[in-house]
């Protein structure tokens, strides 16, 4: 199957919400080998002004990823993830991702481009923060770049 072009421009609204937790920020922050002392104590944190345990800046991959994972499952797209390769990934921070943050992503379809038999697919997620009431706070905006291999390739 071959990547539908019509996907530019194709939005997937904000889906599963992610409840940003302390365990999870400290679990990241020692995977990726942040040591600061913020990510790891909520008193280190609160003694810099923040509200809570302050996640690493990659941290937003993990909500930005569930949001690519609408378009990879979407059969309209034309993606066999088995020949996808990851070739660009960009964070632009709003504010900090803290611990008890609820958090959505809406994700966009920047750009489709043929390249050989496969494509290069650009998307950008939209990160927010829930508030009280409807209200949503802009948190992050990462921008993805991935490679879908044509047949034979």
């Amino acid at each position: 199957m071959t990547i539908n072009p019509d996907l530019q421009g194709r939005s997937y609204p904000a889906a599963e919400v992610y409840d940003v937790g302390r365990e999870k920020i400290r679990e990241f922050a020692r995977a990726v080998k942040a040591t600061h002392p913020a990510h790891f104590d909520v008193d280190a944190a609160q003694g810099l002004g923040h509200p809570d345990l302050v996640a690493p800046p990659t941290f937003a991959i993990i909500i930005a990823q569930r949001a690519d994972a609408q378009l990879i499952e979407d059969p309209e797209a034309g993606i066999d993830f088995s020949r996808v390769v990851h070739a660009d990934q960009r964070f632009t921070h709003h504010r900090p991702i803290f611990a008890g943050d609820r958090l959505v992503a809406e994700l966009h379809v920047d750009g489709v481009r043929a390249m050989g038999g496969g494509a290069m697919i650009t998307t950008r997620s939209e990160i927010f923060a829930l508030t009280d009431g409807d209200g949503r706070e802009p948190v992050s905006t990462t921008k993805s770049s991935i490679l879908v291999r044509g047949e034979g390739q």
